[in-house]
């Protein structure tokens, strides 16, 4: 039977049994569910890079933004909060549509 230990979707446990299987689940305190979404988040980013075409992309994104939902509850923040600043650094500083590529900076 195979060992998975990571952390999962709520719904998981329930789509398992609903397919004949039995499995083995806890419920993680605030400490180690805050690591665990930091290792899911790493999880989900290497799915993402390793994505091959826009389809598992964006599933793969989608994956990432739910767990900076929880993320941003975690640190006491609505994601709207986590949206308000998105914006107020994309007035201040830019977003990435430019496609600009720093290569170096010298005095002048």
């Amino acid at each position: 039977m195979p060992i998975y230990n990571k952390l999962v979707r709520d719904k998981i446990p329930k789509i398992i049994q609903e397919n004949g299987e039995t499995c083995k689940i806890i419920k993680l305190d605030p400490s180690t569910y805050f690591q665990k979404l930091k290792v899911k988040l790493k999880e989900e980013l290497n799915e993402y890079l390793q994505a091959e075409n826009d389809e598992d992309s964006v599933k793969e994104l989608a994956d990432i933004l739910e767990i900076i939902y929880s993320l941003s509850v975690i640190h006491g923040k609505g994601f709207e909060e986590i949206e308000a600043a998105r914006q107020k650094k994309l007035i201040e500083r830019g977003g990435f549509k430019e496609k600009i590529f720093l290569i170096e900076i010298s005095k002048v």
